[in-house]
């Protein structure tokens, strides 16, 4: 095995790390961000947290569902709180897929969604209910609370229609790849301005579909009001050329979220997991023609 081989843990715990920072330094109206704490929460219990999950994530030849229960305990024993859950159940997939990529990171994640099996689901369901997040409930069936009785992409598939998260899992990642990704490159392609492609993408999510994290605390005509009001402003961010042209706009949005206590934590998991997926393309092509 090469050096370089035995440097991708390094280079996807890198990725997921950097992928975490970038998403603080956009200002993404209604989560925590370098411009403005929120929900009794700052940017460092966020740095903590990105430091402490990057290792279990990419622990090489780890099973995902290990992956996701070793980072949503090194998060709580950093920061004794749920900071990144939702970003871990997104970037362990992807970290694993990392790990087998030849040609084409969704393919790789294709295959490694298909191989999660009755353990993967046991792990994760102790992940989640480790952080127990805010609006968790009971369910008929692949309840969290109980042992598992079937792999993590059935239980991500009864759990589907609610969440945006499990939603992934079954679609390999098409909010990702088909919305998120684009949004991205589309801006950095017009633009230096890296913390405006973050908040486009950020705003994209926002304005696509309610937000499960919003649905889950406040129910659904909340998350819908949410994100209608989301719609004019990610318009706005997509005609901009850096962030400075819409950040008078985004910093006003992002305290009204802030003083309703909204927090559009789904769309920010989102981002997260698209800046980290972008960041895996662009690096590990060079470090597989090193193998």
């Amino acid at each position: 095995m090469s050096e370089l081989a035995r440097e991708w843990p390094h280079q996807i715990a890198s990725a997921f790390e950097y992928a975490c920072r970038d998403e603080l330094d956009a200002p993404k109206p209604g989560n925590v961000h370098v411009f403005a704490n929120g929900h009794r929460l700052d940017v460092k219990d966020f740095e903590r947290s990105a430091a402490a999950a990057a290792g279990p994530l990419s622990d090489s030849g780890q099973r995902v569902g290990a992956r996701i229960l070793g980072a949503v305990e090194a998060t709580a024993a950093a920061v004794k709180t749920n900071t990144n859950l939702g970003i871990i159940l997104l970037c362990a997939p992807l970290a694993a897929a990392a790990e087998t990529f030849s040609n084409d990171l969704r393919s790789s994640l294709s295959q490694a969604l298909r191989a999660l099996d009755r353990d993967d689901a046991e792990l994760a369901f102790q992940a989640i209910v480790r952080a127990s997040p805010a609006g968790l409930g009971r369910a008929v069936r692949h309840d969290v609370f109980a042992p598992a009785t079937g792999s993590l992409i059935e239980a991500m598939a009864e759990a589907a229609d609610r969440d945006r998260v499990a939603q992934q899992y079954v679609t390999d990642f098409a909010d990702v790849f088909e919305l998120g990704e684009p949004l991205l490159v589309a801006t950095l392609a017009r633009s230096a301005d890296s913390r405006l492609a973050t908040l486009v993408t950020y705003l994209g999510f926002l304005a696509a579909f309610p937000d499960s994290h919003i649905i889950r605390k406040y129910g659904l005509s909340v998350a819908v009001q949410t994100r209608d009001q989301a719609g004019p402003l990610a318009a706005l961010a997509r005609k901009a050329s850096r962030l400075e042209d819409v950040l008078a706009n985004v910093l006003a949005w992002d305290a009204e979220l802030k003083k309703a206590n909204l927090n559009p934590g789904t769309s920010a998991d989102l981002t997260v997991a698209t800046l980290f997926a972008h960041r895996l393309r662009n690096i590990l092509p060079s470090a597989r023609n090193g193998d």
